[in-house]
């Protein structure tokens, strides 16, 4: 049973479907650091690099995977620690969620429908003819323009911009001063200057998907910009107009997709890569970091470079482009050499 405000080792194994090996009775009240964990501390070694810091820990128990070795030590045996790492932090360290409510200085526009037990913070406005669903929170500076529908237990944090029109389902998290629903990029040129193309689209986020902070994701010129169910969008991203990307995707720090660019589902970017627009990058693709996408991919693609090229082929490139000084050396001792038996002859 748990003591004190902690929770047993035995207690997590249960909730966690963990083998325990060593000391079941021991209570833990938090999760911390291997390098900084105490007695009162559970760890976690889900990278094999970490096992010498995990053999001299102080923490009082440490989920592990199969076959790790750490004599001594109180662990909890999953599959997989770093999945069972997130059950174990909503259990030791659950989400903090604001109190239902509509605080006195928010503003909120005419004909809203406002669900069940949402919060609406300080400062958030919530234009006229929104719809929000229960449970869901919009936090102080927020502002949801016209028209917007927020599914049911979504999270909109600070300082958030979503534009008139636009849809996010269910159980999406927005992080602080992320944009939806601004102008695409869209400009004809008219003799000397370019003229605006006006974006009458809007950005519809689907279920589960997470949105780092200063995430910006333009509405579509026509029809709608899409990011579907599960996908995750890391800090510092850049989504363009009428971009469609597919469910369970991963878009990672500092992309850029151009717009009407179309990601399947799964897809990866890693840090700082991107597309141009108008592509099709095929489902399971992924995309390394730094790497610029010119051309479609199909399914299952596997590439990085500038412009981007079969991972394989990348490397074998790089492999050769290391030794382009030592072989310029030769070359020009070959045809020094050459040019003197000429004169010779």
């Amino acid at each position: 049973m748990s003591q004190g405000g902690g929770r047993s080792v035995a207690e997590l194994a249960e909730r966690l479907g963990a083998r325990v090996v060593g000391d079941s009775k021991a209570v833990v009240e938090r999760v911390a650091p291997l390098a900084a964990a105490g007695p009162r501390d559970i760890s976690f070694l889900a990278n094999p690099r970490y096992a010498a810091e995990a053999r001299r820990t102080r923490a009082g128990a440490v989920l592990v995977g199969p076959g790790a070795d750490l004599p001594g030590r109180t662990l909890l045996v999953v599959p997989d620690p770093y999945l069972s790492l997130a059950t174990l932090l909503e259990i030791l360290h659950p989400a903090r969620r604001p109190e239902a409510g509509v605080s006195p200085q928010a503003v909120i526009g005419a004909g809203c429908a406002i669900g069940r037990d949402v919060s609406l913070a300080a400062t958030a406005v919530i234009g006229d003819g929104c719809r929000i669903g229960d449970r869901s929170t919009v936090l102080s500076g927020s502002v949801l323009g016209a028209g917007v529908v927020v599914g049911q237990d979504t999270i909109i944090h600070p300082n958030v911009s979503v534009y008139d029109g636009c849809v996010l389902g269910s159980r999406v998290i927005v992080h602080a001063g992320s944009v939806i629903g601004s102008d695409g990029f869209g400009f004809a040129k008219d003799g000397e200057r370019h003229r605006k193309i006006p974006q009458i689209g809007n950005v519809v986020i689907g279920d589960d998907v997470e949105i780092g902070a200063n995430v910006t994701i333009d509405r579509a010129t026509l029809g709608s910009t899409v990011i579907g169910k599960g996908t995750k969008i890391d800090n510092l991203v850049q989504i363009g107009h009428n971009v469609q990307v597919g469910e369970n995707s991963l878009l990672v720090a500092q992309v850029g997709i151009s717009g009407s660019t179309s990601l399947g589902k799964g897809v990866v970017f890693a840090g700082q890569s991107g597309a141009v627009g108008h592509i099709e990058i095929g489902d399971g693709s992924r995309v390394g970091a730094k790497s610029a996408v010119t051309r479609d991919l199909p399914a299952g693609s596997f590439v990085i470079g500038h412009p981007a090229m079969e991972a394989g082929a990348w490397k074998r490139a790089m492999a050769v482009f290391a030794k382009l000084p030592e072989m310029r050396r030769r070359l020009l001792r070959l045809e020094a050499s050459r040019a003197g038996d000429k004169k010779e002859a």
